[in-house]
């Protein structure tokens, strides 16, 4: 059986949301047994020049999406990138999950070889669907999360490798 484009991206993305959020699950909690303001560890980033880990989510989010509805040729839909609190991550990551979900393989066949370009600030690029999907969305959408989860780690957070690869 060969590897399709959907296979490769859609459950990809979703196992990723669903162990972020087992993450952030962890996160909160941990704050609350330690009475810590949830918002130090939402608003905490690994340097001054990086996102906060609110924001880490965001892009992981934009990321998903964008890569589903364009292989897809379909609309990509606008999220407001303002949820700060735990409760509002995970509500963001769920709306991400439900649009993912939503995107059937029929819609991504035959998306290896559709055209996507993009606009990335005073440039344009163009891709394949399949090297859109392994030389861009990928390797970005697994920054964030990973990046997520060491800003969680960092500041003491009781999360393990097993924690960001989830149950196997």
């Amino acid at each position: 059986m060969s590897l399709s484009i959907y296979r490769a991206s859609i459950p990809v993305l979703i196992r990723a949301f669903e162990n972020l959020g087992a993450v952030l699950a962890k996160a909160e909690a941990h704050a609350a047994a330690r009475n810590i303001d949830p918002a130090i560890f939402t608003g905490a980033r690994l340097a001054p020049d990086m996102h906060p880990l609110f924001r880490q989510v965001h892009l992981a989010s934009d990321s998903a999406k964008g890569c589903a509805a364009r292989l897809a040729g379909i609309e990509n839909p606008s999220f407001a990138d303002t949820e700060k609190t735990f409760p509002e991550l995970q509500a963001r990551i769920a709306k991400t999950v439900t649009f993912l979900r939503a995107v059937t393989e029929a819609q991504l066949a035959g998306a290896e070889d559709r055209m996507i370009t993009l606009n990335l600030g005073t440039r344009e690029a163009n891709f394949t669907g399949a090297d859109y999907l392994f030389n861009f969305v990928l390797p970005n959408f697994f920054f964030h999360i990973a990046t997520a989860y060491d800003i969680l780690r960092h500041n003491g957070v009781e999360i393990g490798k097993l924690d960001y690869l989830g149950r196997l």
